[in-house]
């Protein structure tokens, strides 16, 4: 049992020199110059004249403090752990010995998904995230996979933290659902799930086929970041028809009796955007004008075009992209993406929001894929 100890104490001194270089590449040194400036700030009543800028400035003061107080959280515990096994190691405290190697794994885990945030340095990695969900051809098998993936991705959402708002939901004609928009709120929401942008495969025996035939479908998911810089975004009266309907819920509940839900289509891209969940139709056509904009600004990002006026042309495929992952039930269990190879066999856990093993090994394939560019 000693030569466990040994070991344990070993690998966690060992992880002093990682953690400390995590530390630089988080850039917490700047983090706290940066909550300091923004905290002087508010010590200003002018400060408090512009409610907006104000909250967006809490809100980034709260993220520096959480990002430091969790890095400073990490090094403590490390430093616990190794107090821990001296002593252990000290008295032969064999009893101590299962505590120590499981602090040892889970503080490992931790730095390991500290090491991977490091990863998120895209231009819109930190911001909120937009995401839409719309089921294949198919008809229900194909409405009720898209119900699936958005469970699974609010289901990851629930288990990181992250606030999840649905903007709008269409039923499906007997299970599942036609389309849904979630916005995701939360540091790094978009640079984490930018990795469920595209299309993915569904194969099982359909459970709507009486004759228990295998099916394959199809559904995507359209991630996009949540701009900022919206303003340059121009979209003319004359460039969308604003067509206003009753809202729905999921499962069918009524949201609200009026014709408050708000739909949008930009007849130069034929891109449709809908909110049904605010309290008043003004307040949907704002939302729905924000998403309009943002997918204009991503495409304009994207083909890196000058003018949103130069997007032209029936947008509407866009979100099918390349089919990024395949899901299988029958006649064996198997999620496998197509990009990073990266896979797992316990499909009804990845359904259920087990999705950070995917996540990681996207940003760890894009990372590299960027360093071999440059």
């Amino acid at each position: 049992m000693i030569v466990a100890l040994e070991e344990a104490k070993q690998k966690l001194v060992a992880l002093r020199a990682p953690i400390k270089e995590l530390g630089a590449a988080l850039r917490l040194e700047e983090t706290r110059d940066k909550v300091k400036e923004m905290e002087s700030r508010t010590q200003d009543p002018a400060f408090w004249n512009n409610t907006a800028e104000s909250s967006k400035v809490l809100q980034a003061i709260k993220q520096g403090q959480d990002k430091i107080t969790a890095y400073d959280k990490l090094c403590a515990r490390l430093e616990d752990a190794i107090t821990l096994a001296e002593m252990a190691i000290e008295e032969n405290d064999e009893d101590s010995v299962e505590e120590i190697q499981t602090e040892l794994k889970e503080i490992s885990e931790e730095a390991e998904n500290k090491r991977i945030e490091t990863l998120l340095c895209g231009q819109y990695d930190r911001n909120n995230a937009i995401i839409s969900f719309h089921p294949g051809a198919g008809g229900t098998e194909a409405q009720d996979w898209c119900q699936m993936l958005y469970r699974m991705i609010t289901r990851w959402c629930d288990r990181h933290g992250f606030k999840y708002k649905l903007t709008d939901w269409l039923d499906g004609d007997e299970a599942g659902l036609k389309a849904a928009t979630i916005f995701v709120e939360g540091e790094n929401a978009y640079g984490y799930l930018k990795s469920e942008n595209g299309v993915h495969r569904l194969v099982r025996v359909s459970p709507f086929d009486a004759a228990g035939r295998r099916h394959t479908s199809f559904a995507s998911i359209e991630v996009m970041p949540e701009f900022q810089e919206l303003d340059e975004v121009v979209v003319r009266d004359e460039d969308y028809d604003f067509i206003a309907f009753h809202s729905s819920g999921a499962g069918g509940q009524n949201i609200n009796k009026v014709s408050s839900a708000v739909r949008l289509i930009h007849k130069p891209t034929g891109i449709v955007v809908a909110c049904q969940t605010e309290r008043s139709q003004l307040q949907n056509k704002e939302t729905a004008m924000r998403m309009l904009k943002a997918k204009l600004m991503e495409i304009k990002i994207r083909e890196r075009l000058d003018t949103i006026e130069e997007i032209q042309g029936n947008k509407t495929n866009i979100e099918w992209g390349a089919q990024i992952r395949s899901y299988v039930f029958m006649p064996y269990t198997l999620v496998k993406d197509t990009r990073t190879g990266y896979e797992e066999g316990n499909v009804n856990a990845v359904m259920d929001g087990n999705i950070d093993g995917f996540i990681n090994a996207y940003l760890k394939y894009i990372s590299a894929d960027n360093a071999e560019n440059k």
